[in-house]
Parts: C-alpha cells; sequence; structure tokens
C-alpha cells in the first residue's frame, strides 16, 4: 500500500494529512511546552514529520512492502 503524507507546520503547531488509496485522515497537534517558541520553523517541521511517520506506522499498521511518500516544502529536507 502507498501511503503518502503531507506536512503543515507553525511554531505552535503541528498538522498532517495522511491518505492512502483507501483513506484521508487529518491531524492537528500543539507544540508540548517544552518545545513551544523554542525551536525554528525547520525543526518544527522535522518534529511534525516524526510524528507523522510514526502515527501513521501505528494507525495504519505500515509494513516492510509499504511504501511512504513525504510531501515537503523544502529542498533541505
Amino acid at each position: 500500500m502507498e501511503h503518502i503524507l503531507y506536512l503543515d507546520v507553525d511554531l505552535t503547531n503541528i498538522s498532517w494529512i495522511s491518505q492512502t488509496n483507501k483513506t484521508l485522515v487529518s491531524q492537528n497537534k500543539k507544540h508540548i511546552e517544552e518545545y513551544k517558541d523554542k525551536i525554528t520553523k525547520i525543526q518544527s517541521k522535522y518534529v511534525a514529520l516524526h510524528v507523522a511517520l510514526f502515527w501513521g506506522i501505528r494507525t495504519f499498521n505500515i509494513k516492510n512492502d509499504d511504501s511512504i511518500k513525504f510531501k515537503l516544502d523544502e529542498k533541505i529536507m
């Protein structure tokens, strides 16, 4: 199965959309107080990337033969 993750972040919130051929799920989370207003926007994007990936693994039971595509707006990522 193919999974596509779209990320959207700011300095206080992270959000992502996970799309498969059957579902489209949107999630929004606030940064924990430990990170809030203490990280850059690019660092926030890395946090969102990791949270979305691990959330997707748990939620969709991603297996070894599945593929994951990340839709990112930063070339350095």
